[in-house]
C-alpha cells in the first residue's frame, strides 16, 4: 500500500449553471444530481477510495463549505478538509494541497481531480490512472487527461498533442474555451483532445513547476511547512490566501511547461456542466423530454422538467426549454442557455441573496 496515489479532490465551486438546484449554500458538488443516492463529490471519493487508502484523500473547499465535505465523507479527517478562506482559482488550491502533502509524504505521487464529473466506465478509469500513474514516475512529467471531442463543443479547454500513436503524448498547446469556428476546428484536426481537468504528477514535480513558473506563489506556501498539520494552519491559509493571484493551472503552469504529457481518456466522461448534459444522461419519453415532476405534457418536446411532485405542472407547446424550481425561484428557460446562466444569478442576486 506504501505506492498508493494521493488524490485532490477540487470542491469549491458555486455550480451556477444548475442554478436554482444548486445554491450558494449547497453548490452542485453536493447535490445528488443524477438520482443515484449518492452526492456528485460522494461518487467521486468512492471511485477513488479504490485506489488508495482513506487516509491518502484531500479535498481542497471553500472553508464555508468544511461542514458539508465533513458531513457527506464522514472517514476524512478535518485534516484531509483544507478550507479556502477566498476562491483564488485552481493553482491556488492545487499549490495549497501540494505544500500540505509534501509535508506527510516526499515522495508522493498525485492525481488531482474535480468532484463534479461522471465517469460511466470505472475500469477503463482506472486503467487510465495506473497508466497516467507509472508514467509520473518520470521526474518532471506533469500529465493531462484528456477526453477525445465528439463535437466542436466550445464549453470546454482544449489540448494539442503530437505523437498520435503513443498511449502517452507530448502537449503542444492549450487554448482556454475557443469560439465555435475554432472548436470546430480543433475537432477536423483530429490532434485536439478536452481538457478534463484531471491532472497526475509526482507532488515534487509540481512543486518544482510552481517554483519556476509562480515563484511568488511557491514561496508563500512554502512559508506554511511550520504551520501544517498544527492549530496555526487556518491563520496561515488565511493570510496566503491574501498574498497569491487569482489564476488557474493551465494558465499559471501547464501552458507554460514543456513537460506537460497528455493521457486520452475513454471511460464515458461528463463534466455534468449543464442542464442540457443531465438531459442527455436522464431516461427520456417519446417527445425526447426529462420529466422529474407530476405534470401533463401537451405538445412538448426535447424539455426538462423538474419540480417538486406536491404540485401539478401544466405544459404546452414548448420545445427545447428547462422549467425547474427550488426553494424560493422558479426558473423557465432554453434548456441549451448555459451561457445566460451567470447573467440570472447576477440579477437573482440584485433581486436579495435569498435568491442565490
Amino acid at each position: 500500500m506504501q505506492n498508493k496515489p494521493y488524490i485532490v479532490i477540487l470542491a469549491g465551486g458555486i455550480g451556477s449553471k444548475f442554478w436554482p438546484y444548486s445554491r450558494n449554500e449547497y453548490p452542485k458538488q453536493f447535490l445528488d444530481l443524477l438520482g443515484t443516492g449518492r452526492t456528485l463529490l460522494q461518487m467521486t471519493y468512492d471511485r477513488y477510495v479504490k485506489m488508495t487508502r482513506p487516509e491518502r484523500i484531500y479535498v481542497v473547499t471553500n472553508q464555508a463549505y468544511v461542514g458539508l465535505v465533513s458531513e457527506q465523507l464522514p472517514d476524512l479527517l478535518p485534516e484531509q478538509v483544507l478550507g479556502e478562506p477566498l476562491r483564488r482559482n485552481t493553482a491556488t488550491c492545487i499549490a495549497y494541497a501540494s505544500y500540505v502533502i509534501q509535508k506527510k509524504d516526499e515522495n508522493a505521487r498525485v492525481i488531482v481531480s474535480p468532484s463534479d464529473h461522471l465517469i460511466m466506465d470505472e475500469v477503463a478509469f482506472h486503467r487510465t490512472m495506473a497508466l497516467a500513474l507509472a508514467e509520473a514516475e518520470t521526474d518532471d512529467h506533469l500529465i493531462n487527461i484528456g477526453i477525445k471531442p465528439v463535437r466542436p463543443d466550445t464549453a470546454y479547454g482544449y489540448v494539442q498533442y503530437i505523437d498520435q500513436d503513443k498511449p502517452v503524448k507530448k502537449v503542444k498547446t492549450f487554448t482556454e474555451k475557443p469560439d465555435a469556428k475554432l472548436a470546430k476546428a480543433f475537432l477536423d484536426s483530429g490532434d485536439f483532445a478536452w481538457n478534463s481537468g484531471t491532472f497526475v504528477w509526482k507532488n515534487k514535480a509540481i512543486i518544482q513547476a510552481f517554483e519556476k513558473y509562480l515563484p511568488e506563489m511557491a514561496e508563500v506556501f512554502e512559508e506554511g511547512t511550520a504551520y501544517f498539520f498544527s492549530q496555526d494552519q487556518e491563520e496561515f491559509v488565511k493570510r496566503a490566501y491574501s498574498l497569491v493571484k487569482n489564476i488557474t493551472i493551465d494558465l499559471g503552469i501547464m501552458e507554460k511547461s514543456d513537460s506537460v504529457y497528455l493521457i486520452l481518456g475513454d471511460y464515458g466522461w461528463s463534466d455534468l456542466g449543464s442542464w442540457l448534459s443531465i438531459h442527455k444522461l436522464k431516461d427520456r419519453d417519446n417527445a425526447n423530454n426529462v420529466v422529474e415532476a407530476n405534470a401533463m405534457l401537451y405538445d412538448t418536446t426535447n424539455s426538462f422538467i423538474k419540480v417538486s411532485p406536491q404540485k401539478l405542472v401544466v405544459v404546452h407547446g414548448l420545445d427545447n426549454y428547462l422549467v425547474t424550481e427550488s426553494d424560493n425561484v422558479l426558473l423557465i428557460c432554453k434548456l441549451d442557455a448555459e451561457k445566460k446562466f451567470k447573467e440570472f444569478v447576477a440579477d437573482a442576486k440584485n433581486k436579495g441573496e435569498d435568491f442565490i
